[in-house]
């Protein structure tokens, strides 16, 4: 009964010692390799983005971006420096009887 446990015991822990180093190699070229796939990928998407901006003028009280662009900041007329940006793409002037609005709009791009 003793040799069996003692063969059960090795039998155990002997392959699992030397098997998962082994194993934790291979799972690191693995992971190695596919990290710098991504990073290739990433890098080459990253390095063709463009910050893209453009102002919106209106008169009134409300200037409005193009689509897909986001408003990143404001300006209003009549010395007004109360202003708020509504739904990411709405410049809106706060103060009463607002003569114009402008909106500085901007978008990230993929060039080239």
């Amino acid at each position: 009964m003793m040799k069996f446990t003692i063969f059960l015991i090795f039998a155990v822990v002997f392959p699992a010692k030397y098997a998962s180093p082994q194993s934790c190699v291979i799972d690191t070229l693995i992971d190695g390799k596919i990290q710098a796939a991504i990073d290739s990928k990433v890098h080459s998407i990253l390095a063709k983005r463009r910050l893209i901006c453009t102002t919106a003028f209106s008169h009134g009280a409300n200037a409005y971006c193009p689509s897909g662009y986001l408003a990143t900041g404001c300006a209003c007329g009549m010395a007004c420096g109360s202003w708020d940006i509504r739904g990411d793409a709405t410049c809106h002037c706060q103060c009463a009887n607002i003569d114009w609005t402008s909106a500085r709009c901007c978008k990230v791009a993929i060039v080239g």
